[in-house]
């Protein structure tokens, strides 16, 4: 079965799932604060992160933006009682795949795990988005430099800095340049489900670049009605 790094500050209710998760036959590597879970991360190879938001040291979110720059494929669970939509959308900005608010059933929890897992193990055999596994991280678009690696947009003097979900975008668009980017398998890549949430979301990752872009008139995304989105770079 698939090992879990499980992270989880409250003793009683980490000590609970963890052997709800053991009972399921799953492996897992249990941290109470988020430093102790990034170094538990980068000594063992986990299968899937599932990570509480509210912990001491390193917050979730934080904890889940230094897994993402170790491990751009792991899948990452969210378990939070912060319900504001700005707190989920920071969940997906910060690399994560899912997001399930407490209180939760195990059942649910038990659920969206082996989802996770069956998206990835899909996705490790036969990639749905090809391009994006070329070994491309440094692309010129117009008068603007994109760094992959930095998720990093230059321009004349000035840089901004992408979000992991900005960054994974920009880069599919630019595989798929002058061609249509597919929006359910995009979604199904990077969000890791084609849901209408995760739809809204990805198209406000879209205004976003599309103002990232705004400085050079010979650049522009369009929407391709059913399809998905394109980016245009004008000669």
């Amino acid at each position: 079965m698939a090992t879990i790094l499980y992270v989880e500050d409250e003793e009683t209710l980490g000590k609970m799932i963890r052997e709800a998760m053991e009972r399921k036959s799953y492996e897992v590597i249990y941290a109470t604060n988020g430093h102790e879970a990034l170094q538990l991360f980068q000594n063992t190879s986990p299968d899937i992160c599932v990570l509480d938001v509210m912990l001491p040291g390193l917050d979730g979110f934080t904890l889940a933006g230094k897994i993402r720059q170790k491990n751009k494929n792991i899948p990452i669970l969210f378990l939070t009682a912060r319900t504001q939509t700005s707190d989920v959308i920071t969940g997906f900005e910060t690399g994560g795949n899912d997001y399930l608010k407490k209180p939760f059933s195990v059942e649910e929890l038990f659920f969206r795990i082996r989802e996770l897992l069956q998206r990835t193990t899909k996705h490790q055999t036969n990639a749905l988005l090809e391009p994006l596994a070329q070994d491309i991280q440094e692309f010129e678009l117009g008068r603007y430099k994109f760094s992959h690696t930095t998720q990093t947009l230059k321009w004349d003097n000035n840089a901004t800095k992408l979000s992991f979900k900005e960054s994974s975008l920009l880069k599919a668009l630019l595989l798929r340049k002058n061609d249509v980017l597919p929006r359910k398998e995009t979604l199904l890549e990077l969000w890791g489900d084609d849901n209408f949430f995760n739809a809204r979301n990805m198209d406000v990752y879209i205004g976003r670049l599309r103002k990232y872009l705004a400085g050079d008139p010979n650049i522009s995304i369009v929407n391709i009605r059913g399809l998905g989105f394109k980016l245009i770079i004008e000669n």
